[in-house]
């Protein structure tokens, strides 16, 4: 499933956008969507890695059972969207760059797993060291 993730963050990034990739899975494992960061593509602040994935599945009848594998601990804006269609689990690529907010939805019933996953880390961390500005901008710190 990360793997998925890992694929759209490394697009983004090609593209020269936040390097955050995310994939929805069915209950059954089945890819329902995928998509990437592209606030700066697209000039939408609210096209996050796990808001493009979950448009991408469309429109399900239930997300109970459904998994979004992230390559980045989820924002509060993506951590909002995870809980209030009631998504089961989240996979986590890496929390070292960004602590996000999985633990606040392990604390409100959703399983998380987080893996300091080397490949999402240091795709972010480059990133990081080459955008500051771009990056500030995506979490909420820019000045």
């Amino acid at each position: 499933m990360l793997s998925v993730a890992l694929e759209e963050a490394r697009a983004g990034y090609a593209a020269g956008g936040v390097p955050v990739g995310a994939a929805l899975f069915g209950a059954d494992g089945r890819l329902l969507g995928r998509g990437h960061n592209r606030r700066v593509q697209d000039d939408d602040p609210s096209t996050h890695g796990e808001t493009a994935a979950f448009r991408a599945a469309g429109r399900q009848s239930t997300y109970r059972g459904t998994t979004m594998a992230t390559t980045l601990s989820p924002c509060w804006y993506c951590s909002g969207l995870i809980l209030q269609f009631g998504i089961s689990r989240v996979v986590v690529g890496e929390a070292r760059t960004f602590e996000g907010h999985h633990e606040w939805l392990a604390g409100h019933g959703v399983e998380v797993a987080v893996f300091d996953d080397p490949e999402c880390a240091e795709l972010m961390t480059a990133f990081i060291k080459e955008r500051p500005d771009i990056w500030n901008e995506d979490i909420g710190e820019s000045s």
